[in-house]
């Protein structure tokens, strides 16, 4: 008799696992990818968070104030923004990349950057190259692309500065000390843009420059000595300028029935833009200003067209996040054991929250019309673009600082590393 048996089930096979050595090499190179945009601290996680939030809010506002005006030149009311967005979108990752690159790179190429931006704000005075707006000469056209280049010249002197000073930090007692070489170089740089009629961009770079000095150790009275004959070379400047002086009379005479439609028409209508919005604003997108009105929305005075569409709360929150990032910068600084990340990373505080601050300080009528963007907010991509790698050097430096407070926490001490 046959036995009939069940069919045997098959057992599936077992999948192949990778080798000890295939895991170890994917391990590796997943690792070090992770690591490559995790901030080294958490100051550094919240200078790149606000800065992020600042970005993606510049985005939203610089749509909202160039729709209409883009809509009426190109029948495209997203060619401004997209532009921009463009750059944020090229200029986020080399800031995070530029924040693993060690603080001996930047100290080594400091002469040829400062160099190299001067050389190209000389092209904005070769015809065929350069090109000029609102009466100011500083930009240059390359590839169809309108580059700043005064911009990246902050970045290279606030670089070039902090090398320079950080290398003598013991010897700043002594004027002559402090004066040569930061003094012509930073004169010539200056002295360019001023030679575009960029007087709010001059006057930005100054600022940093004192700045600098300030955080180096420079004596009050050195920097009070200074700052006398910069403000006696900037009257007689100012004086030069049938323009300005125009600007000036009108910021501190107020305005006028008979100067409503000249030098007032900007101010007057930033101001009526700010106090329609009242304390919770007219919504997002439903300006008024925008509509033609306001000359500049989207650069100069977006900060008008914040305080109208988020009312008083929106404007009090850029207020807070440009506050939070002078916080995070102050922090680093305190924590800092190189002159250099110091003085470096008070520039950058300089320039980024002194201009934000210079800025809206012309949109609330507390200073005259100086023409410089609000950072990280205002439509313009070369000046987007310095500012994040500007915040890319300043992480670059807390993570070094980071990195050798952590090598000299392992180093042994005691009588066995001296008999080493």
């Amino acid at each position: 008799m046959t036995t009939l048996r069940p069919p045997s089930r098959a057992t599936p096979p077992e999948p192949q696992r990778p080798s000890k050595g295939a895991e170890r090499h994917g391990f590796a190179a997943v690792v070090p990818l992770a690591r490559m945009f995790s901030p080294e601290n958490r100051d550094s996680l919240l200078l790149i968070g606000t800065t992020l939030f600042l970005v993606a809010f510049g985005l939203v506002m610089v749509l909202s104030a160039s729709s209409v005006e883009e809509q009426s030149a190109t029948g495209d009311p997203f060619g401004r923004v997209l532009r921009q967005a463009i750059f944020a979108a090229v200029a986020v990752p080399a800031m995070l990349l530029v924040g693993r690159l060690p603080a001996r790179f930047w100290k080594r190429w400091a002469w040829t950057a400062v160099l190299v931006t001067i050389g190209m704000q000389l092209l904005v005075f070769v015809p065929g190259l350069s090109s000029s707006g609102g009466g100011n000469r500083n930009w240059i056209v390359i590839g169809g692309f309108t580059v700043q280049p005064s911009e990246f010249l902050k970045l290279a002197l606030v670089v070039w500065i902090g090398t320079v000073l950080g290398a003598r930090r013991d010897e700043l007692g002594e004027w002559r000390r402090l004066l040569l070489p930061v003094g012509p170089v930073a004169g010539i740089a200056i002295g360019l843009v001023l030679a575009g009629s960029d007087l709010g961009t001059a006057a930005i770079m100054l600022l940093m420059v004192f700045g600098c000095a300030f955080f180096a150790g420079a004596r009050l009275r050195h920097l009070a000595v200074g700052a006398l004959g910069v403000a006696v070379v900037a009257l007689l400047f100012a004086i030069a300028s049938p323009n300005r002086m125009s600007r000036i009379n009108t910021w501190i005479q107020g305005c006028t029935d008979a100067d409503y439609s000249g030098y007032c028409w900007q101010p007057q209508h930033g101001m009526w833009a700010l106090a329609s919005g009242g304390v919770l604003g007219v919504g997002l997108g439903n300006s008024r200003a925008k509509w033609n009105w306001l000359p500049e929305a989207d650069n100069d005075f977006i900060f008008a067209i914040i305080g109208e569409e988020l009312g008083l709360i929106g404007a009090l929150v850029v207020l807070v996040l440009y506050a939070l990032m002078a916080i995070v910068l102050v922090r680093i600084m305190r924590r800092a054991r190189e002159s250099f990340t110091r003085i470096v990373a008070g520039g950058v505080l300089v320039w980024v929250v002194g201009q934000a601050f210079v800025n809206i300080g012309v949109v609330l009528g507390l200073l005259p019309v100086l023409g410089v963007p609000l950072p990280l907010i205002s439509s313009g991509g070369s000046s987007l673009v310095a500012v994040l790698l500007a915040i890319g050097v300043v992480l670059s430096l807390a993570r070094q600082e980071t990195l050798d407070v952590a090598r000299i926490a392992q180093t042994p001490v005691g009588p066995a590393a001296r008999r080493r």
